[in-house]
């Protein structure tokens, strides 16, 4: 049953001290003989302690609705039924995160060697992008095929049930994608830069030879394709891979489109670490030669020559305005 209030009650023109009146009393017996609480109706109750009404020690109460136990706490889902919920946050989740943060990319060729080897894992930074960065010198970018660059993939396996399970987790990120069409190189020449390479090497930038450590052992940087010079178009990169005798680049794409360029908005992002497997974790900062006083000259000469342009025909209106104020005073 609902809770009863104890002690005398008045209601309001009883006298004080009486219990409840005859119709209250009647209307109460009702309830209890239909198992529901004398306040299930919710009708406002007015207690008393030893106090008329609007005495001292008086409050107003309110009777339970619904049956008794209806106030108890409900019990917790089970663990498989929160499952499926946890599945579908966790999925969501990892979607936002492919999308919008990092992607897992797998190496399938020796073109990187020997920073990157055949089967690693990197992250790549797909945030910075979204934020109008581009790539710079030196960094190893993940980009799609700009058109030409690579044949058509044929398929990794036969089995519907296994590429239907391998689509689904390239779709959230948790596997690369096999439909894809990807590669991945180090950055060597921006927009505005001239890049070249003759003979042995090294490779030129701007003027400026780079130091190349990351070449793998006993190759030259350009001894099989030499090239340039040749000027980056703006919003292009022109793109090298570390295994310089086994890496189809820039270099074998000049009678294409772009002439072996790749535009900005092919690249998917800046790979920032090898994650898998484990014995080979490791960052991939940019090499120091990339940092070298003087490489950015030409690059930043563009700019200034620009505003000088702009300056010359603003300076001559100036000029020509004051030799006319001259004459008019004069």
């Amino acid at each position: 049953m609902g809770d009863l209030v104890v002690g005398a009650r008045s209601g309001p023109g009883e006298p004080e001290g009486q219990g409840p009146s005859v119709g209250a009393a009647e209307k109460e017996a009702t309830a209890v003989n239909l198992g529901k609480s004398p306040d299930a109706d919710g009708t406002q109750r007015f207690e008393q302690d030893g106090a008329g009404p609007g005495g001292s020690g008086s409050r107003w109460s309110w009777g339970k609705r619904g049956r008794a136990g209806a106030g108890e706490p409900k019990k917790p889902r089970s663990f498989w039924k929160e499952l499926p919920i946890l599945i579908g946050i966790a999925l969501v989740l990892a979607l936002i995160i492919k999308t919008f943060l990092v992607q897992a990319f797998s190496i399938p060729s020796q073109s990187m060697q020997n920073t990157l080897q055949v089967g690693d894992r990197v992250l790549v930074d797909k945030l910075t992008p979204w934020f109008g960065s581009k790539p710079s010198r030196g960094e190893v970018v993940v980009f799609h095929d700009p058109g030409g660059w690579l044949e058509e993939n044929p398929p990794t396996t036969t089995n519907p049930v296994a590429s239907a399970f391998q689509k689904v987790l390239s779709f959230i990120g948790l596997m690369p994608s096999a439909e894809e069409k990807d590669l991945i190189k180090r950055v060597i020449a921006v927009g505005g830069d001239t890049v070249e390479c003759k003979g042995t090497g090294p490779v030129i930038v701007n003027g400026k030879p780079l130091d190349e450590p990351y070449i793998f052992p006993g190759n030259t940087p350009c001894g099989d394709k030499p090239f340039g010079p040749i000027k980056i178009p703006p919003n292009r990169i022109w793109v090298m891979g570390d295994h310089r005798q086994d890496s189809l680049d820039s270099r074998y794409h000049q009678m294409l489109p772009g002439g072996g360029t790749v535009s900005v908005n092919q690249v998917v992002g800046r790979a920032i670490v090898v994650a898998w497997p484990v014995t080979r974790w490791s960052t991939l900062p940019i090499p120091s030669t990339f940092d070298q006083p003087g490489i950015n000259a030409a690059a930043g000469a563009v700019p200034a020559v620009g505003g000088l342009a702009g300056a010359v025909p603003l300076v001559l209106l100036r000029r020509r305005r004051m030799v006319k104020k001259q004459r008019e005073d004069c």
